[in-house]
């Protein structure tokens, strides 16, 4: 399936002609875009008209929380949430900002992040470049209510010791908790170095412990902690995916989102190989077999009793289709919006009302 003929033949070639074919421009602009459309009276009334309706069949509730439609918006895309009131005119469901960190950081150097065209991959080593989370809620707060769920990424700041990772994230809960509707626990990008060490038994038992038992003391109102979920690579073993989600179940997270970019180059087209070399997590296409194997290992180790969002792959319809029916509760996407536009949204969220 192809994308939409109208982005295929006018819009994205325009993208990836800015900053002289620079991807981050390209990603840069789109968002800023977004962020003067939500500006203008009646323009975000005017995109949801086109293709924000929702069924009402399609809603769900996973980890307590209700979802207006399963398809989302990863992590990555708006990290700062600066077009927070035009994604939901797009057609998601939710949105997953960030990953940010407790301290506000630029990231790695550029250029850091590139296209595989050939491929309909990404690769990029962006290295949670934002804000920081205290910019975040400040933001958060002036929105008020968005009117769809919000997830919030956290992750570790580049300037703070994996000694002291425990407070880095705790700030960034303590920071954000009254905006999100669940937080995702960010240990497995590529991008921050000693990041997935993370992933171990012992220190994912310490964090998620500690966030665990700050999310219980900002509960207000008589209800419990809001969800926290973790995110994986999609790089671990099946034994070392069985140790994280034993620890998981113990502490008590509500879910885990499958999967983050990988560091493998497998998949790649010929005409791409040159840019294979470059550091950083790959996503798209060469993902999709990945995070669908990764996901219906986890649902079932877990006898469907820990909620999955599926991402990583997702350029068609079916693809989406295939992570609901492999064990996933929600799914996300990301890449695909680079290489099908926002017309995949539309055409996910029909197939799944279909189904």
């Amino acid at each position: 399936m192809t994308a939409f003929p109208l982005y295929r033949k006018v819009v994205r070639p325009v993208l990836y002609r800015l900053g002289h074919g620079d991807a981050e421009i390209a990603h840069e602009q789109t968002l800023h875009g977004l962020r003067r459309l939500s500006r203008v009276p009646g323009a975000v009334s005017a995109l949801s008209r086109s293709y924000g309706s929702l069924p009402a069949g399609l809603a769900r509730t996973v980890f307590g929380v209700r979802f207006p439609s399963p398809v989302g918006l990863a992590a990555g895309m708006d990290k700062n949430g600066i077009a927070l009131p035009a994604w939901r005119a797009l057609g998601f469901g939710f949105v997953e900002v960030g990953t940010v960190t407790a301290q506000p950081q630029p990231g790695n150097p550029k250029p850091r992040l590139f296209r595989l065209v050939q491929s309909e991959a990404v690769i990029n080593r962006m290295g949670f470049n934002n804000l920081g989370s205290a910019a975040l809620a400040e933001r958060l707060a002036a929105y008020g209510d968005l009117g769809y769920p919000l997830g919030i990424s956290i992750g570790k700041s580049k300037v703070t010791p994996l000694e002291d990772a425990v407070e880095d994230y705790v700030t960034s809960l303590r920071r954000l908790y009254r905006y999100g509707d669940y937080f995702a626990v960010n240990v497995s990008s590529p991008n921050t170095p000693g990041l997935r060490s993370l992933q171990d038994s012992g220190h994912l038992r310490e964090l998620l412990g500690a966030l665990h038992t700050e999310a219980g003391s900002l509960a207000t109102g008589g209800r419990g902690p809001k969800p926290i979920l973790v995110k994986i690579a999609p790089d671990l073993t099946e034994p070392a995916i069985d140790e994280l989600l034993g620890v998981c179940t113990d502490v008590g997270v509500a879910g885990i989102i499958a999967t983050n970019t990988t560091i493998g180059r497998s998949g790649l087209a010929p005409a791409d190989e040159r840019l294979a070399g470059e550091a950083g997590g790959l996503s798209g296409r060469p993902l999709t077999e990945t995070s669908a194997k990764v996901v219906a290992h986890i649902h079932a180790e877990t006898q469907g009793a820990l909620p999955i969002i599926g991402v990583g792959g997702i350029l068609d319809p079916s693809d989406a289709a295939r992570l609901l029916d492999a064990g996933a509760s929600l799914v996300q996407l990301y890449t695909g919006l680079i290489y099908r536009g926002p017309g995949l949204v539309r055409r996910t969220n029909r197939l799944l009302e279909d189904r």
